[in-house]
């Protein structure tokens, strides 16, 4: 892969050169790395967390999940419509800072409806990054490398869940569950300042709105009600966002209670194995076994499912892969949770973390070639509010019921592994949405 292959160009006395820099996309993968690691490290020290403040497994879910996706869900379509008319790089850089202010101040929290509050908080900052970044993004590639730039955008999701799991759970063995969310906050103020320096919006640009056809920054933009109208009558559109939720509600349930998984059931062979390795504590051996699956395996699968549906020649391709990896994972996380051994247990889970990390790039490369280039980041707000919504919202929470109602009659450890047994098999009802999108997708992308 070469930087070229990942720039958008323009020709200019018969040479061809870049119109905007590959820096600029993997700035924006950064601020996604941060995102997602203030949103996932919770995960990580959540067992620590429930201990000390005295918390139920539901409330764990509610916090990992729903208190987050409330505003994080609701408010990024009016974000988004923000951004169809403004700088998206200074939208940026503000979210960047309310979410980053308020990861930090998890760290003083005294009971649930703190964290709760703070969990708002991170949401309602990050509610403001993705949309405008894809829309950025897209208005900067052409069709045949929108995937790969976007699988290079959503690297931020595996590689912030390794951050966060190492940082995480060395920390909170070392210096306590509090100290974390004051070291991981704080980072994302110096990236807003960076974003703001470097960042340029080519829409405000005279020369990209005569080049691509788009308006300037103050000219038309499709009304919500026109948007929503066109999605509507997109089949494609609505088995994508179906199976995608069902992808991510699987993902998000199972990464908020994999660490306390392991450590209810696998807790003596872990603290054994720290103590050999000299780490402070079971949860740092486990943040960097889970931080080396999670973001291994999900970065080689973004790219892979990036790099496919590229090369695939045929536009099938942007769900039949997703349809691929989520069938083919269900049986993995099944085997995986019924291991006797913690060693075992996590080197099987790198195969379904690299087969549901593959849907990433061409799914969203689907949504932004069904839509109206200036809708885009509309369109992508649409989409991760059910993303979010029925995915982050509703499964961890999910799982943590289910824990909860399974602990009372098979004791905590075995309560929570069958609960999450039993939402693993949904990635088989995703694989079926995204194989329903197939063929109206043929005729529906517009670019």
């Amino acid at each position: 892969m070469t930087t070229s292959d990942l720039q958008a160009h323009e020709n200019v006395g018969g040479k061809t050169i870049p119109r905007f820099p590959i820096w600029v996309i993997l700035i924006l993968a950064a601020v996604y790395t941060l995102s997602y690691l203030d949103r996932q490290v919770v995960n990580i020290v959540a067992e620590h967390i429930k201990q000390d403040l005295g918390l139920a497994d539901w409330q764990i879910g509610a916090v990992s999940g729903l208190s987050f996706a409330l505003l994080y869900a609701t408010l990024g379509i009016p974000v988004a419509r923000i951004a169809e008319r403004s700088n998206r790089g200074i939208l940026i850089s503000i979210a960047l800072v309310v979410w980053s202010a308020c990861t930090a101040v998890m760290g003083f929290a005294q009971n649930f409806w703190h964290l709760a509050l703070a969990r708002f908080g991170v949401g309602l900052g990050e509610s403001g990054c993705t949309p405008p970044a894809m829309s950025l993004i897209a208005d900067v590639t052409d069709k045949e490398q929108r995937p790969n730039a976007l699988a290079i955008y959503n690297l931020g999701v595996p590689v912030g869940a390794l951050l966060g799991m190492v940082i995480g759970g060395y920390l909170v063995d070392l210096l306590g569950w509090r100290s974390v969310f004051f070291v991981v906050g704080p980072p994302g103020i110096f990236l807003a300042i960076v974003i703001l320096a470097f960042v340029k919006d080519p829409r405000s640009q005279k020369k990209f709105a005569a080049e691509t056809g788009a308006p300037a920054e103050t000219g038309d933009v499709p009304s919500m009600s026109a948007v929503a109208k066109d999605l509507a009558a997109k089949k494609s559109f609505w088995w994508i966002t179906t199976g995608a939720c069902l992808t991510v509600f699987v993902g998000y349930s199972l990464q908020a209670f994999l660490a306390s998984f392991f450590l209810r059931t696998h807790s003596d062979g872990l603290a054994g194995l720290a103590e050999q390795l000299g780490l402070p504590g079971p949860t740092a051996l486990l943040g960097i076994a889970l931080g080396i699956i999670l973001g291994l395996g999900g970065a080689i699968g973004t790219l892979i499912g990036g790099q496919v549906g590229r090369r695939w020649k045929s536009t099938r391709a942007y769900v039949l892969v997703p349809a691929i990896g989520s069938l083919a994972a269900a049986p993995f996380y099944v085997i995986a949770f019924l291991l006797p051994g913690a060693g075992m247990a996590m080197v099987l889970l790198i195969v379904p973390t690299i087969l549901k990390s593959l849907w990433y790039g061409p799914v969203y490369a689907s949504i932004q070639g069904v839509c109206h280039p200036r809708s885009r980041a509309t369109a992508i707000a649409i989409f991760l509010f059910l993303l979010n919504a029925i995915g982050l919202g509703l499964g961890p929470l999910s799982v943590g019921i289910g824990s909860d109602f399974l602990s009372a009659r098979l004791g905590e450890a075995e309560g929570l592994r069958w609960a999450m047994i039993v939402v693993s098999a949904v990635s088989a009802l995703s694989a079926f949405c995204f194989l329903k999108a197939a063929k109206p997708l043929e005729n529906e992308l517009v670019e």
